[in-house]
């Protein structure tokens, strides 16, 4: 495990906070120019076998960076997650790993909090004041949802939660259209044919954030036709992440309120 040095010493993860005493180190005088632009000419990572973990990626984004565990062995997963574990204070999110790898991993780094195929650690304090809320089509939905609620509460949300309410009892939905009406952002989780994005998308201002689902009977086509019709739907301005991107609609929703 190798991490990237500098003539001064080694570089660690950098967020806002350090890069401003960074600054007022040049103008107090107790860090030479040279030695500020040395370190943000290029961005610090640290090399853990084949990967490149970046930890310059909050500053950059806002986000810090996520682990996609899919098509990584058990050890990869916890050399990686242990390096941002040591490498920063912040939130570590684990995401698309089975229950027998979050187990393993959680063996090895303790605190971890696990749902849906995703595992996180230092669960910050909800810090952003936009009230979110993620709503699904089905019950079949709600890994979906997890990912969502858990990649929201790792940048620092307290999203709200309302499932089971597809167009197919639409009753449901309407008993909730205060807590729709008053969120000020939306995610939609929906297979089937997707409707739900387009109704929910009718009824409130706020942004809504449709994610389809690879739930479906016949000609689902395991998420597409859901993928298509949120595309194509007559709501204006409903945007729509990858089927099944619960991790991609919380972070959109991250960076629609940075």
């Amino acid at each position: 495990m190798t991490r990237v040095s500098w003539s001064h010493g080694t570089i660690g993860p950098m967020d806002e906070g350090e890069l401003q005493q960074l600054i007022d180190g040049v103008r107090s005088g107790a860090v030479a120019p040279d030695d500020a632009v040395a370190q943000l000419r290029r961005l610090p990572f640290a090399e853990v076998g084949d990967t490149l973990v970046d930890h310059h990626r909050v500053l950059r984004q806002g986000m810090p960076e996520a682990v996609y565990g899919q098509g990584k062995s058990d050890q990869q997963c916890i050399e990686i997650v242990g390096e941002l574990l040591a490498g920063g204070s912040g939130p570590v999110l684990l995401t698309r790993v089975s229950a027998a790898t979050a187990a393993t991993v959680m063996a090895v780094h303790a605190g971890g909090e696990a749902r849906a195929g995703c595992v996180l650690w230092r669960r910050p304090a909800p810090g952003r004041t936009a009230r979110v809320l993620v709503v699904s089509a089905g019950t079949s939905d709600v890994p979906v949802v997890d990912e969502c609620v858990l990649t929201l509460q790792a940048l620092g949300f307290e999203p709200d939660r309302l499932t089971d309410v597809g167009v197919a009892g639409l009753h449901r939905l309407l008993a909730h259209l205060d807590r729709i009406t008053s969120a000020d952002a939306v995610v939609v989780v929906a297979g089937m044919e997707g409707a739900l994005a387009s109704v929910v998308g009718g009824v409130t201002a706020g942004p809504v954030v449709a994610v389809p689902t690879s739930v479906g009977y016949g000609s689902g086509l395991d998420g597409v036709t859901a993928l298509l019709a949120m595309h194509a739907s007559c709501a204006s301005g409903v945007s729509v992440v990858g089927i099944d991107n619960g991790f991609g609609a919380a972070c959109a929703i991250a960076r629609m309120f940075r």
